[in-house]
């Protein structure tokens, strides 16, 4: 009698697990995001000693004799390789990144020539006159993408005039201009001076929240320099950035505009979601170790109230005045006037 208690109390037990993991199933979204951890890309056991050339086996993407009867993209690339080599010792021209990415059509943009891509990605990249930054960039960004056989573009975003420099207002520009082409699943926002050091590190977006990519960089020695840092690159799809009403338009000249970033992420119900920093290492373009030894990287102070501004400053507010858009081999370019509010006036 008292086992058959014991027996009817552990089955009780059982019924009231069960439907608790049921109800939470049902609560996150269905089983594919409770168990998203359980089924993501294996890992990749990742050896930096041994490293690759970026345009490694491209050449064993042909074009497909028939489109109509070319089969969707594996869902993993069968090209990808890890660690690659980087190196800023040697200015490539043009003229060469354009004969070794032959499948790039006009305006930076790239689709698979033998499969149908899975995932589309927008690359945008503020930029004022970086000519030297833009082409290291350009000649390894065109083929990295490019073995993740993801469709992409890339968009130059440039700011004339002789006002400070303002990252955040640009890629604003860019995510409204760019998505008047593409209704893209990802928005990738790109700083013009690094370069990603292994192409595990997938350039498309987290279904749920905002992804920080650059989460191990060499002149942070491969280490967040603050735990809300999100700066170098990030991914988040229109969705996420509409729904914290993009990035703030008043941050003019260097820094401080990642933090304002951070918090409004939260601010909107969402929160950062980070690439591994084995996966999310990046190498920076002119960085010297010796010089930041000497004289290190300091977090801009912010001197914005995010939580009163962020519903007030942003996608809602954004005002410019588009000068040119131009379809250059390996980008497009979006030329504009943003104008320029002295920071506090």
């Amino acid at each position: 009698m008292f086992l058959s208690r014991m027996e009817n109390h552990c089955f009780l037990l059982f019924v009231f697990v069960f439907q608790a993991i049921f109800i939470l199933i049902l609560y996150r979204g269905g089983p594919s995001r409770v168990f998203r951890g359980f089924v993501e890309a294996p890992q990749v056991v990742v050896d930096y000693s041994k490293r690759h050339d970026v345009y490694t086996n491209l050449s064993l993407f042909t074009r497909a004799p028939n489109e109509d009867t070319m089969p969707y993209c594996s869902a993993q690339s069968p090209v990808l390789v890890g660690p690659l080599t980087i190196t800023f010792k040697v200015l490539p021209s043009e003229r060469m990144i354009i004969k070794r990415n032959p499948f790039v059509q006009s305006g930076g943009h790239y689709k698979p020539p033998h499969c149908f891509p899975r995932y589309k990605s927008a690359i945008l990249v503020a930029y004022r006159n970086q000519e030297k930054y833009l082409r290291h960039l350009l000649y390894y960004i065109h083929p990295f993408l490019q073995r993740q056989q993801l469709s992409y573009t890339i968009y130059l975003i440039q700011q004339v005039g002789t006002g400070s420099f303002n990252r955040a207002k640009l890629l604003n520009v860019g995510v409204r201009e760019a998505m008047k082409d593409e209704e893209w699943d990802c928005l990738v926002l790109h700083d013009i001076d690094v370069v990603p050091e292994n192409d595990y590190n997938l350039y498309i977006c987290d279904e749920y929240y905002p992804k920080h990519m650059a989460s191990a960089m060499d002149k942070f020695q491969y280490t967040l320099p603050y735990k809300s840092f999100f700066g170098g690159v990030s991914a988040l799809t229109p969705e996420h950035y509409m729904k914290m009403n993009g990035f703030p338009n008043t941050y003019w000249g260097d820094g401080g505009e990642t933090d304002d970033i951070a918090t409004r992420i939260h601010l909107a119900g969402m929160k950062i979601v980070r690439t591994s920093p084995h996966l999310g290492r990046y190498r920076v373009m002119d960085y010297n170790e010796e010089t930041e030894i000497l004289d290190p990287w300091r977090r801009p102070p912010s001197q914005h109230n995010t939580r009163k501004t962020w519903k007030a400053d942003g996608m809602n507010t954004l005002q410019f005045r588009l000068l040119s858009r131009t379809k250059h081999p390996l980008y497009t370019k979006i030329t504009v006037d943003i104008g320029y509010v002295p920071p506090f006036s």
